[in-house]
């Protein structure tokens, strides 16, 4: 029965339209420009998670500069922080292949895997009916995303259905700030929401929103894979969701500070063994939002300062053992790590002010008031540093200034064509040009001895202007990604020192004609 899902939704997107009609815009605030803060909950615990902390920083615009990033690295496991703006879905997103990545045409693959971050910049990351996969993987981090609307059945299919779902042997996992959303149940096409399975341990689920499902997620995929565990939810918001918020077989799970509105069905769903620490929640307008259901193997919890507002509890059966009316707890759990709780009772106005995509990253400051990233975060940008929202700070993308010190210096580059020369990109003559031999290619800028490079300037020539689709490009020396996107023209980079850049053209809509392939230093 997924009717409540479907209802809901409707009044929601009736909402939208009557807000178009009348002509408003609705906007979403400008995100932070790279992950901040840190891990929290279980995700802290077995050395800890920090993603791609310390690694070159690549911007991604398409599903396919995503996995050319991940194979554009040195190894599987060289940190990376991917940063992604605007609408990945299935028309722009492809296999890769390499020795440092193992991906799939659709889905966004983090598979065999580690030390990654994924995080939503700019005017915000949507993942339009593709699932984010990880598998035999460790140390990830997905923050600030939108993932919408991923199917098992009908058209196009992706991840299972499941909007983020970890499988086989992953440890340490931190997503936060997503939005995790569907557009109804099973009967629809979808799945779960937010899955682990398969000895997935060790995650973070924080400041999130999830709705509009049949199904929030899962913690072990059938009875007898109690594998799982060691997972913490906190400051989320669950809104008209069936059930699984989240189900959990086996294994241990921290559920504090999350509003949970309109579950339909069921919601913790503690059972196979399972125990479930549950710590100052607040339960809205709701059926049954903890205990075990749908089995007789019955799972335990303990619970404390919850607020259980207009809730309503079904009577105890065979396979039906609801925690209430008057929940007590029934099992003990020690947590090994520092939280601290916000009153039940703010939960509903913190979690509104915090929980979700482009928030700007707000988090709760245990007095329930909501609190931007803190700028004395070592993981935060400086606060002495350029402000990306400041209009006289200077763009990665500007008129570059500066010594063109590609004049002088050595190129090379992939076989090009007939009349054509490496040299031509790095003489100053706009009136000559590299050319490759099809549509995709590479060309080199090299000197003798290290140089600092954090900016180029990619000048197509006279009559093929928009030509070059998509690129990366690289350091040579070591083989990482400096940047990848589509489009030439000017692309900026943290200033690095090589001696050899490589511009290198993925996909084009014709033959790329490069005039000049200017360097500076920042």
């Amino acid at each position: 029965m997924r009717r409540p899902v479907a209802l809901r939704l409707q009044a929601a997107l009736g909402t939208l339209a009557l807000a178009a009609a009348a002509g408003v815009v609705l906007t979403m605030p400008e995100t932070a420009s790279a992950a901040a803060g840190g891990a929290t909950g279980y995700a802290t615990q077995n050395g800890g998670t920090t993603g791609g902390a310390g690694g070159q920083t690549v911007r991604a615009t398409t599903g396919t500069a995503i996995h050319q990033a991940l194979c554009g690295r040195a190894s599987s496991s060289t940190p990376i922080i991917i940063e992604v703006e605007g609408t990945i879905n299935h028309g722009n997103t492809s296999k890769v292949s390499g020795d440092s990545c193992n991906t799939a045409a659709d889905k966004i693959e983090l598979k065999q895997v580690s030390n990654i971050t994924i995080v939503g910049v700019g005017n915000g990351a949507v993942f339009d009916q593709l699932g984010i996969h990880i598998r035999e993987s460790s140390n990830i981090v997905i923050q600030n995303v939108t993932v919408r609307n991923v199917k098992k059945s009908g058209s196009p299919t992706s991840n299972g259905g499941d909007a983020i779902g970890m499988e086989s042997d992953v440890r340490n996992v931190w997503v936060d700030h997503t939005t995790l959303e569907a557009s109804g149940g099973e009967s629809e096409g979808y799945d779960g929401l937010f899955d682990m399975k398969d000895n997935t341990q060790y995650v973070t689920l924080s400041y999130s929103t999830l709705r509009n499902s049949g199904r929030g997620g899962l913690i072990g995929s059938s009875e007898s894979d109690r594998s799982n565990g060691y997972v913490t939810f906190h400051h989320n918001l669950y809104e008209n969701i069936d059930s699984r918020a989240p189900l959990l077989r086996g294994g241990i799970a921290h559920m504090y500070n999350n509003h949970y509105k309109s579950l339909n069905e069921s919601g913790i769903n503690s059972r196979a063994g399972a125990k479930a620490k549950v710590d100052n929640n607040y339960f809205e307008d709701s059926k049954d939002v903890l205990g075990t259901f749908y089995t007789d193997q019955a799972g335990t919890w303990q619970v404390s300062g919850n607020i259980y507002d207009n809730v309503t509890w079904s009577e105890p059966g065979e396979d039906n053992n609801p925690a209430g009316p008057d929940p007590q707890s029934n099992t003990s759990v020690s947590i090994p790590y520092s939280f601290t709780l916000d009153a039940a009772s703010c939960v509903p106005s913190v979690v509104s002010a915090t929980a979700g995509a482009n928030k700007g990253l707000k988090v709760s400051d245990g007095s329930c008031t909501p609190q931007s990233p803190d700028p004395t975060d070592p993981t935060d940008p400086d606060p002495t540093d350029p402000d990306p929202t400041d209009p006289t700070d200077p763009d990665p993308t500007d008129p570059p200034s500066g010594t063109n010190l590609s004049l002088g210096a050595g190129a090379d580059g992939s076989s090009k064509a007939s009349g054509t020369s490496y040299g031509n990109v790095r003489d100053g003559d706009l009136g000559t040009y590299w050319s490759p031999a099809g549509t995709t290619g590479s060309i080199s800028v090299k000197w003798s001895s290290d140089t600092t490079v954090g900016k180029i300037n990619v000048r197509e020539a006279a009559g093929s202007e928009g030509t070059v689709g998509s690129y990366r490009v690289v350091n040579h020396d070591t083989g990482a990604v400096l940047a990848s996107g589509s489009g030439a023209g000017v692309i900026g980079f943290s200033p690095v020192s090589l001696e050899k850049i490589t511009f290198e053209i993925t996909g084009a809509s014709g033959t790329p004609r490069i005039a000049e392939f200017e360097t500076y230093a920042g």
